[in-house]
């Protein structure tokens, strides 16, 4: 008898904790940090955080897609706070950007935080509108490739690099060996090509003249009171601005219903995501690849 009590017991505390787990889910999933209701039935905001080096677009994919999905959901807010990244996940988040455009359902609005440059302003020229704050650091229209020599080093300590290659400029920017005049003008035309994208990508987004847009397309950093008198920002102001002129845009009368990006309950999830992020960051400046990246 008091066996089956003590089991009992456990049933219940069993059953006490899978509730509590449960609640705590659905919470995650439908409150916003606003204490916003996904399921409310008036027309919504949902903002969609880009920060840090862009180092992958998987995870603002599937936010921009859940959101273009959801009927209720009238504008996306881009909240970039980014220095850039890789060119390949730039132009990902930004081509998925237009699509959401092309849809003509839902208006896409930029806010750009502290920093919003180079690929984190590829990103922002897809959008409908631009918000940027007075002091915001962007633009930085141009095309990062790093490669290091440590030819001379291995001299000294009496290392010789051996590489075996299938073919001429396989082992192109390496390390070992200065890189030739030939190899140079291959790199050059690559870096030059993907600059050409980026400037016809905010030409198009920005619908500016190809060649005022290449005036500026030189690497150079703005503030976003320089990018506003430049055409590469439309207004100045913090997200809540961005927020109240999404709203008019489309068609939301009074306080709208705003769904910021959700709460983490796990701390261990924080733990692994942080340090995911800081391999992944550290790995992409380390590597050669081509990059739309504000160089520090």
């Amino acid at each position: 008898m008091r066996q089956k009590r003590i089991l009992l017991g456990l049933v219940a505390i069993v059953g006490l904790l899978a509730f509590f787990f449960i609640l705590l889910f659905v919470i995650n999933q439908y409150v916003s940090r606003s204490g916003s209701p996904k399921f409310a039935f008036r027309d919504k905001i949902a903002v969609v955080e880009i920060r840090g080096v862009i180092t992958q677009s998987l995870g603002v994919i599937e936010e921009l897609h859940q959101y273009d999905d959801d009927e209720a959901v009238k504008a996306i807010i881009l909240r970039i706070d980014s220095p850039g990244g890789g060119v390949g996940p730039s132009q990902e988040i930004h081509r998925e950007v237009l699509k959401i455009k092309t849809n003509k359902k839902k208006k896409v609005i930029t806010s750009m935080g502290s920093v919003a440059a180079s690929g984190g302003y590829y990103v922002a020229s897809a959008s409908d509108l631009i918000v940027a704050n007075p002091g915001t650091i962007t633009g930085s229209i141009g095309v990062l490739m790093e490669f290091t020599n440590i030819e001379e080093l291995f001299k000294k300590i009496g290392i010789k690099g051996v590489v075996m290659k299938s073919g001429e400029h396989k082992d192109i920017g390496s390390p070992f060996r200065e890189m030739t005049p030939e190899e140079k003008r291959l790199i050059q035309s690559v870096i030059d090509n993907v600059h050409q994208q980026f400037i016809q990508a905010v030409a198009e987004g920005r619908k500016m003249d190809r060649s005022k847009v290449a005036q500026v397309a030189d690497g150079r950093i703005l503030t976003g009171e320089q990018a506003k008198q430049l055409g590469l920002v439309d207004q100045l102001g913090n997200l809540q601005d961005a927020i109240d002129t999404a709203a008019k845009m489309v068609g939301i009368e009074g306080k709208p219903v705003v769904l910021y990006p959700k709460r983490r309950f796990s701390l261990l999830e924080l733990l692994v995501e942080g340090v995911t992020e800081a391999i992944l960051s550290a790995l992409s400046e380390k590597g050669v690849q081509l990059n739309y990246r504000l160089q520090p």
